[in-house]
């Protein structure tokens, strides 16, 4: 049996979430200079939480969506809050089950300094064990 700490919960998510939005959108971790050029981007990143010490894995995840309008942004943002709050729960992947999704956050606007683009984000709780 896998332990808790054992599923890579962004690549996870990183491969889920690319599956439903298609070949038109970026999805990664991390950003590069090449941002402009690939937008929209959705950027996952793990940025705390905690696990029961022995499979349940509680993750915080931002998400935020990079697009070339304030309009698109917050589109993107929404689409991809239905499909957390919609379709991930109860869902799973190779490695990975997805139990339960909480928006901590919803989709807003968030500052960026980059005039060329926009942001938006949200944050969620999400719970997820490996597979047994």
């Amino acid at each position: 049996m896998a332990a808790v700490g054992s599923v890579d919960i962004e690549l996870e998510l990183i491969g889920w979430t690319q599956a439903r939005l298609g070949d038109g959108v970026v999805v990664r971790d991390e950003l590069d200079n090449s941002l402009l050029d690939e937008l929209p981007t959705v950027q996952i990143e793990v940025v705390g939480g905690d696990d029961d010490g022995f499979r349940l894995d509680r993750a915080l995840v931002d998400v935020n969506v990079y697009a070339a309008t304030r309009a698109a942004a917050i589109a993107l943002a929404t689409t991809v809050h239905a499909l957390y709050l919609e379709q991930l729960r109860g869902s799973a992947t190779a490695t990975a089950v997805f139990g339960s999704v909480r928006a901590v956050t919803r989709p807003a606007v968030r500052p960026y300094d980059n005039v060329s683009l926009r942001r938006a984000g949200a944050t969620y709780q999400i719970h997820s064990h490996p597979v047994s």
